[in-house]
């Protein structure tokens, strides 16, 4: 059971992060590019880890739960 609800919330806050981070109203691409510089591509490393990555994890998460 802990599994199937530890999840869904990783899944659900990844989702939420990867839809916040593609509306450009919120995320300001060219004002980061401007501020970070070369360091730049460190913002898509962040993003992987906590979008798609949670949404994976949780995924995993979930579909264990569903086994147990």
């Amino acid at each position: 059971m802990f599994l199937k609800i530890a999840g869904a919330v990783l899944a659900s806050f990844g989702l939420l992060v990867t839809v916040i981070f593609w509306v450009p109203q919120v995320v300001n691409r060219p004002g980061l590019r401007e501020m970070l510089g070369r360091r730049y591509p460190l913002v898509y490393v962040i993003y992987v880890a906590n979008g798609p990555g949670l949404v994976l994890l949780g995924l995993l998460l979930f579909l264990k739960g569903l086994g147990g």
